[in-house]
């Protein structure tokens, strides 16, 4: 599914389990664990390196227990070594997760579409994505997304030729992160014969695309990493705000899920009915 020719899967970012059951519930295919969403929700802090491989790993584990659509996991730079990558690669497969974006930043990260990244070797990337092909092994339904941010501060032809290199070594999708025009992504397309993503950003330095459009130019993942964190926390900024300032919600009551919709998105009526049967 992830990596199919001729059409373009759209995935939404999300950072929780109930983040990811909405989105299941919408009636998308698969979703993307954000990292950048992960260390917000998580730790009230940026995308800048803060995130732990032990918190990754158990907000995949909620997310797999609470839906049953393909999640794919935003694994940084594999928090270390080729063996780092390699367990997790392995733990990840054994709670249900279906593929991981695995980038070539240098450690701590950063977002990719901050200002003042860098990137590894891509002989020393290389290494890390072998050992992940390593421990997928014959699982063929776990895809590995190979990202690299070197269009920054490398150029987009060095990014190019990583892309290219990436493929060849045996990663099943390619992520070029952060081209800065249309011109840019149509030459990543063209150059790189790989399935491939475009990262959507609102307000990022990559022009915001429909899905049509980036399947036009030759993409066949649209990624939207970010727009439910930055939906709900402008939801819930406003509702607060409001709260405070004026002691209660009900000017903006209509802006929230209403109390039987809540309870229907979590299934309580499932739960209640087991009560009264075990009762």
């Amino acid at each position: 599914m992830l990596s199919r020719q001729g059409d373009i899967l759209v995935m939404p970012g999300v950072y929780d389990a109930l983040t990811a059951k909405i989105a299941e519930h919408v009636g998308f295919e698969a979703i993307f664990q954000t990292g950048y969403g992960t260390s917000a929700s998580m730790l009230a802090l940026p995308d800048f390196g803060f995130l732990s491989i032990s918190e990754t790993l158990e907000t995949a584990r909620r997310i797999t227990r609470a839906v049953s659509i393909p999640l794919i996991v935003d694994v940084d730079t594999g928090y270390g070594n080729p063996l780092t990558v390699f367990k997790l690669v392995e733990d990840l497969q054994k709670i249900g997760v279906s593929g991981i974006f695995l980038e070539d930043q240098v450690w701590p990260k950063r977002c990719g579409h901050m200002s003042g990244k860098d990137v590894i070797s891509s002989d020393e990337y290389v290494q890390k994505l072998k050992s992940a092909i390593d421990a997928k092994g014959d699982n063929h339904e776990f895809k590995i997304v190979a990202r690299t941010d070197a269009a920054a501060p490398l150029g987009l032809d060095e990014a190019i030729r990583r892309g290219k290199l990436y493929r060849e070594i045996g990663a099943d999708i390619v992520f070029v992160e952060a081209p800065r025009s249309i011109e840019d992504m149509k030459k990543i397309a063209n150059q790189i014969h790989a399935p491939l993503v475009a990262n959507m950003i609102e307000e990022g330095v990559t022009p915001n695309l429909p899905a049509a459009e980036l399947k036009e130019l030759g993409f066949c993942i649209a990624l939207f990493p970010l727009s439910g964190l930055y939906s709900s926390t402008f939801g819930i900024y406003n509702t607060f705000k409001t709260l405070k300032q004026s002691g209660t919600t009900k000017s903006v009551v209509n802006t929230m899920m209403q109390f039987k919709e809540f309870n229907e998105l979590v299934q309580l009526d499932k739960y209640m009915n087991m009560e009264k049967k075990y009762a």
